[in-house]
């Protein structure tokens, strides 16, 4: 599934292929790919539309029109084409297709179907909208602090990678950058959110932030069913520690990486390098070892 550093890799690349270019039809295929609204009503109330700009909440793809916001979340496997008219394209998994004034066209394709459009008038906060009333603050939002994350994390009782998988805390961290930011932290991932000290919040805000900035750079990570679909190949696979690595050699201490299902998702980790209880001299331990 595509997060957070896939979803904004594609946010600009759209941004810089497309540009603002005026939306003069939209074909909808499949009905149940727009959430909230009949077809019909999407398909009106786009049209004629500018794309004045482009933004994005954690998964979530925004299209900034003139009088409206049009949401995407891209899910398992939501791809978008820009593609000229006359270029064939596959029919059984092209879903929505936008005209373009300039004669190209936006198209996007989903083989699972598990995407979805929202659109929302702009005269109403987008975050207050139903498409958001689970979603937290996006990971760089400034009003993400160490303090805000520890009063929301704190006192629950559920471990560590469930917390960074909780999108209505943090929006946007997936399974892959979760992995890699507990190997990052030197925490198992089953590490109890509890346990961990007020102290410790900032720096664990701090690896998330760092992490994600790496992906962002790298054009996201290309594993599994997610590539590109707009020229754009991501090169953070090539940067993983441990997620997907099951059966080799821990970068840090050179022990086996291994893999369990920790909150429901197939997790690596390694054993060694990341403990559960975490004592004063195991942790300047690790920190020597990333200097």
């Amino acid at each position: 599934m595509p997060e957070l550093p896939e979803v904004e890799t594609v946010r600009r690349t759209l941004q810089y292929q497309l540009g603002h270019p005026l939306i003069t039809k939209v074909e909808v295929y499949w009905e149940r790919i727009v959430a909230d609204m009949c077809k019909h009503d999407f398909c009106e109330l786009i049209a004629h539309q500018q794309i004045c700009d482009y933004e994005r909440i954690g998964k979530y793809l925004i299209f900034v029109l003139e009088d409206y916001y049009l949401v995407s979340h891209l899910r398992m496997e939501g791809k978008y084409f820009v593609q000229q008219k006359q270029e064939p394209y596959d029919p059984k998994h092209t879903h929505v297709i936008f005209q373009l004034e300039d004669g190209r066209q936006l198209r996007y394709h989903d083989t699972r179907k598990f995407g979805r459009m929202y659109l929302y008038p702009k005269h109403v906060e987008l975050t207050a909208q139903k498409a958001f009333a689970h979603v937290g603050f996006d990971v760089f939002d400034e009003r993400l602090d160490a303090t805000y994350l520890y009063q929301q994390l704190h006192s629950r009782h559920i471990v560590l990678k469930q917390a960074l998988l909780d999108q209505s805390v943090m929006a946007g961290i997936g399974n892959i950058y979760a992995d890699e930011i507990c190997f990052a932290l030197g925490y198992h991932p089953e590490t109890k959110i509890a346990h961990l000290r007020k102290k410790e919040y900032p720096l664990l805000l701090e690896t998330v932030r760092s992490i994600l900035r790496k992906a962002i750079d790298c054009g996201g990570t290309t594993i599994r069913s997610y590539t590109s679909s707009l020229g754009v190949d991501g090169r953070f696979q090539l940067e993983l520690a441990v997620h997907a690595q099951k059966g080799k050699a821990c970068p840090r201490c050179g022990n086996e990486i291994v893999k369990k299902v920790v909150a429901t998702r197939g997790t690596y980790y390694c054993p060694y390098c990341q403990r559960k209880c975490l004592s004063k001299r195991f942790i300047n331990r690790v920190s020597t070892c990333d200097s």
